[in-house]
């Protein structure tokens, strides 16, 4: 029997960037072609398009309430 093992997308750190604007990211959309970074501004802006095509959804927005 052989287990298959799904990878987990690492947290994201401070050195993590948006891919639309360069500020810290806080949300990485997993798509089947690869990964996509976003403040949580941006986030918000294009969830409704990305979360139809997203494979994961990590949001780490709650980290800017602490």
């Amino acid at each position: 029997m052989t287990a298959t093992v799904t990878p987990t997308a690492p947290t994201l750190t401070a050195a993590d960037r948006c891919d639309r604007c360069g500020a810290q990211a806080f949300v990485r959309v997993v798509l089947t072609s690869g990964d996509l970074l976003f403040c949580g501004h941006h986030a918000k802006a294009y969830e409704d398009k990305l979360r139809a095509a997203a494979v994961d959804w990590v949001d780490e927005t709650a980290a800017l309430q602490a």
